[in-house]
Order: C-alpha cells, then structure tokens, then sequence
C-alpha cells in the first residue's frame, strides 16, 4: 500500500501546465462513465446534479430503512481542499445490543459510545488491526444501531484514490478502488481521526443527489460469522463495485 502523507496531496508535479490538467479531467471523466455500470448511477456531459447533504432526520429512522436509502447517496471526504468521492452501492445494518454481529451487543463500552448517538455520527474502527470500517450511526440517541458502508463507485478524486491504494489506472482497477469497507476508508483517506465526525457536515458527508438505482438487492451480511441469516445487507444489483458475492435481487 502507498500511504499518502497528510498535506502532500494536492501536490502538482514540477512543470505542470493546463493542456496536461485537461488531459487528467478528461480521463477521469472518461473513468466515472465506465465505473458507473448501474443505469442512472452517474451523470453525464460533466454537468452534476445539485447536491445537499443527509439531514439529521435522515439518520434517525430504523436503520434497515437507512441501510437500504443509503443505496445510490455520495459519500465525500475532503482534505486539505481534495475531495475523493463515490456513489455508495453497499451497505450492512447492525441493530441493537441483541444483534450478536453489532458492536452494541458487548454494552456500552469506551469503543462503542459512539453506537448510542446522535445519528448521523461516523463510527469508525479498526478492523483485526488491519482496515478502518466506516458506519454512519441511526436511530434515536440511546438505541445503538449503524450502518456499514461497504462499497462505492467511485466518481471523484480518482488519481488520489489510485495513490492511496496503490494501483494503476485502468477501467477494471478503478472499478475495485472502493470495493469493500477497508478498500473505501484507505482510498477515501478515513482513519480513526474521523470517529464521531458529523456526516451531515464538514469534512466528511453523505450527500443526496437527486439519484436512486433501479433494483436495490437484499441479502445476508457478510464477513461475520453469526446472524449470517438476517438479510441486512443492501447492493446495486448492476454494480461492479459491489464487494461480496450477489445474491437475489
């Protein structure tokens, strides 16, 4: 992995001039037209839609219904003026102290305070001491729930992305810079310096931008191994940015 320094990344090489900036702004444009397979997912022409971040309100409704609105929102980092950007096409939720797979099922603990609210926080965490895992905190304050962002087709910022993963540019690589929820957080920059950030504003947000796909999947969550039955777990059915294996429709 190429680990990409804080305050270094807007750097432009030595020389740089604006025929060799609209050549970069071409190809990524050329790259968010092939990543976004789901009909609908991405704009075209280079003209966006009007963008407004998730209200608090959005947050607080039960978290399946959140799990599965999230589908086809943006989510967006910004550091230091760069902001890397994708279409969010996968989702988790964990409900409650009596959801074995979700954090809140060991109480209220020094990690897991953020679980309890207010929705509309970022709970971040370390993974196995490997990957940061975003989740987007819901429901009412005191009922611990989240939703675990699992996936994005990415739509901006890709050449800092390919930095921070360490990858080359091709259709196929760009499809996969956010493919799974470690894969996002490293390619996003999100470490635990974001933990209990607001998504409604700031640095960090989901926007809503006026898309919904056209069939939302349901199916079990993965990566866990109890409550493997309860089908908690939301995809772009079309996406190729889609981490696990696709099931039903």
């Amino acid at each position: 992995m190429v680990k990409v320094p804080r305050g270094t990344e807007t750097r432009e090489a030595p020389g740089a001039t604006n025929g060799e900036d609209e050549v970069r702004s071409h190809r990524e444009a050329d790259a968010r037209r092939r990543v976004g397979k789901c009909r609908g997912t991405f704009t075209t022409g280079g003209q966006p839609r009007r963008r407004r971040a998730l209200s608090r309100d959005f947050f607080v409704r039960p978290t399946l219904d959140v799990a599965r609105d999230l589908i086809g929102t943006r989510l967006v980092h910004e550091i230091d003026g760069v902001r890397a950007a994708g279409v969010i096409v996968e989702t988790e939720a964990y409900i409650g102290e009596d959801d074995p797979a979700c954090h809140a099922a060991a109480g209220l603990t020094r990690r897991t305070a953020p679980l309890y609210g207010p929705p509309g926080l970022a709970y971040v965490y370390l993974n196995y001491g490997m990957h940061f895992l975003l989740n987007a905190v819901t429901e009412a304050e005191g009922h611990p729930a989240a939703v675990l962002i699992r996936a994005l087709a990415p739509d901006e910022g890709l050449e800092i992305m390919r930095r921070r993963r360490g990858v080359d540019a091709s259709p196929r690589a760009d499809e996969g810079l956010c493919r799974g929820p470690g894969n996002l957080t490293r390619a996003l920059g999100i470490t635990l310096d974001e933990n209990r950030l607001d998504l409604t504003a700031g640095p960090l947000t989901i926007e809503d931008f006026g898309h919904r796909p056209d069939v939302v999947a349901r199916g079990p969550r993965i990566g866990i191994r109890v409550a493997t039955e309860r089908e908690w777990r939301c995809w772009v059915a079309a996406s190729r940015s889609v981490s696990g294996r696709r099931g039903r429709a």
